[in-house]
């Protein structure tokens, strides 16, 4: 299956977003060339950006609270494990603690480095880190591996515990909900919220289904629109088919 995400609000936009910017951060970092390295610090600066929001690591303090508030009433079910049920308060307290450490502005530290600042004022200019632009940044490309593997890793480290933070939400809001199977009739789908609220849909497919969903919604309605993969048309095509597919609400 492949499945596709829509969020319905800022709040799980951001954490999906930065998310999917610290899978690539780490990929690249752990991979060995200059070029890789470049791609996991472009990474980097575009994590710096989506995290400047000054109210994220509140967000997630009081999010965490509220879940770990949630956890603790299955204390004593005997329809819950108590060992899985202490791992996972154990990680939200952990990962609650990692963030009330986190002190000052986001990523501040990484702001305070006039070279690193440079680089990054540079890397939205297209073609605006040739080495005659900045052959500082030349000469550290040609450094040896574990020289800039360390340096990633150490710019990257003190914004982890939003990281991680970011995966146990996603996680439990991915967790909220059980999928079920629907049919768009010739590639269209209609469906009656009644005014539900729900911060996230999961829409999946088989994953050699030659569709690809369009979501629209808000509290009343959700539409999707199967379109056709491009194969070279100006715009997108509709699917004059059924389309089966399985739809999953998330909410926390």
């Amino acid at each position: 299956m492949i499945t596709y995400e829509y969020p319905f609000n800022e709040r799980i936009r951001t954490l999906l977003r930065l998310e999917d910017l610290f899978e690539k951060a780490a990929y690249f970092t752990q991979e060995e060339g200059a070029l890789e390295h470049h791609a996991a610090l472009v990474s980097l600066f575009e994590i710096l950006e989506v995290a400047g929001r000054a109210d994220l690591k509140m967000d997630l303090i009081q999010e965490l609270e509220r879940q770990r508030q949630t956890l603790l009433a299955f204390r004593n079910n005997p329809d819950i494990s108590e060992e899985a049920l202490s791992g996972a308060l154990y990680e939200i307290e952990q990962s609650s603690a990692a963030l009330l450490g986190m002190h000052g502005k986001i990523g501040q530290y990484l702001r305070e480095n006039d070279w690193l600042m440079s680089i990054k004022s540079r890397a939205v200019i297209p073609g605006g880190v040739c080495e005659f632009d900045l052959p500082s940044y030349h000469w550290w490309l040609h450094r040896p591996l574990e020289t800039r593997r360390d340096a990633l890793e150490a710019w990257t480290k003190p914004m982890l515990p939003l990281r991680d933070a970011a995966a146990i939400v996603l996680r439990l809001l991915r967790s909220s909900g059980r999928p079920k199977n629907y049919t768009a009739a010739l590639g269209q789908f209609q469906l009656n919220l009644g005014g539900s609220a729900a911060q996230m849909v999961r829409v999946s497919l088989a994953v050699d289904e030659q569709a690809i969903p369009e979501v629209s919604a808000n509290k009343y309605f959700l539409n999707i629109r199967f379109t056709k993969p491009p194969a070279g048309e100006i715009k997108a095509r509709g699917c004059e088919r059924d389309v089966a597919f399985d739809l999953t609400f998330c909410n926390l």
